[in-house]
């Protein structure tokens, strides 16, 4: 049943209260799953952001370990020329636990704040 009825300008006016009530929840609802749905999309889009970045990170992360690897093995061989080669990873393992844990400290510092 149709209880729209067309005034003499031509323009179809609505029918009931029910009726703009039943549309205005529609468009209310459809407006909301719309806007429900432009959230999901951009903390997908962030997550994928957040995701290479991460992959970057841990990428920079492995190569840079791999240097300092590199470095703390010429440090021996060239400590090597003083001391026992023993002593000499020994000294090198020493510094760099040293810095380690320094850094770690000065990180964990930071998040306590």
């Amino acid at each position: 049943m149709n209880n729209k009825w067309e005034n003499n300008t031509g323009v179809t006016e609505p029918g009931s209260l029910p009726e703009l009530l039943g549309q205005l929840a529609k468009s209310s609802a459809t407006v909301i799953h719309d806007e429900i749905d432009l959230v999901i999309q951009r903390f997908r889009d962030k997550l994928s952001a957040i995701q290479q970045a991460a992959i970057l990170i841990a990428t920079g992360a492995a190569i840079g370990f791999a240097a300092l690897l590199s470095f703390g093995a010429a440090l021996i061989i060239g400590l090597t020329s003083y001391t026992s080669p023993a002593l000499a990873a020994l000294i090198i393992g020493v510094v760099f636990a040293v810095v380690g844990i320094a850094l770690a400290f000065i990180g964990y510092k930071q998040l306590q704040k």
